[in-house]
């Protein structure tokens, strides 16, 4: 049986330092970013969308989606942040589930599925026997927190992107509060550490989620 794992965290988190960390092991990984990065690519439908709704000030020179800028916009809009998420919402989720499915027919083992709003995502109410998926946490098992503090999710934007500390406020008020999707956690990866610490957890974590999956096949 594949075990299909959600991998959220929250801006700061250090999210993408736990996703390498586990491809290092081996694990099948599906990254909604990238996703995210090839159905807005210039020319796509969705792209097309976005700029209908947002005007052409989002796009590079080259036709490329100005991400930056689009970040920026909606991340101090709820409203452009909602209207965004029901553009590209249904595309992330129709060509997630159609990977989800494609590693469960090649018998993987252990797929992580990388989604950032995970459990922004989360529907109110569970799916009813044969109902297809309505959000992307439909399609997760389980759901694994990379957490941090506030104040070093607020450090650490400031030391890799340069930052200021209003700025990174902002950023992180625009999604669940960390300490609340630890809570909605099945599985929580404590990153406040040092590397070496996050590594034995999440070669912990593999380990168990592997044998159960081997208990369950």
């Amino acid at each position: 049986m594949t075990r299909i794992i959600g991998l959220t965290g929250a801006i700061g988190t250090g999210k993408s330092t736990v996703t390498r960390l586990w491809a290092e092991l081996g694990a099948e990984i599906i990254d909604a970013d990238l996703i995210v990065r090839e159905l807005q690519a210039a020319g796509t439908p969705v792209l097309k969308a976005m700029v209908d709704a947002f005007g052409n000030e989002i796009l590079l020179p080259d036709g490329e989606l100005d991400r930056k800028r689009l970040g920026n916009r909606v991340f101090s809009d709820p409203a452009a942040r909602a209207q965004l998420g029901m553009i590209i919402g249904p595309a992330i989720l129709r060509e997630i589930a159609a990977r989800v499915e494609a590693s469960r027919a090649a018998g993987a083992a252990l797929v992580l599925v990388d989604i950032p709003l995970l459990l922004e995502s989360r529907a109110r109410t569970p799916l009813k026997p044969g109902e297809a998926p309505r959000t992307t946490a439909d399609l997760v098992s389980e759901v694994v927190v990379v957490w941090a503090p506030e104040a070093l999710q607020i450090s650490r934007q400031i030391e890799r992107d340069g930052a200021t500390r209003e700025h990174a406020l902002e950023r992180i008020r625009a999604q669940l509060p960390i300490d609340q999707k630890r809570a909605l956690a099945d599985h929580v990866i404590d990153n406040s550490g040092d590397l070496e610490s996050t590594r034995a957890q999440v070669h912990a974590l593999d380990a168990k989620l592997r044998e159960q999956a081997d208990v369950e096949r």
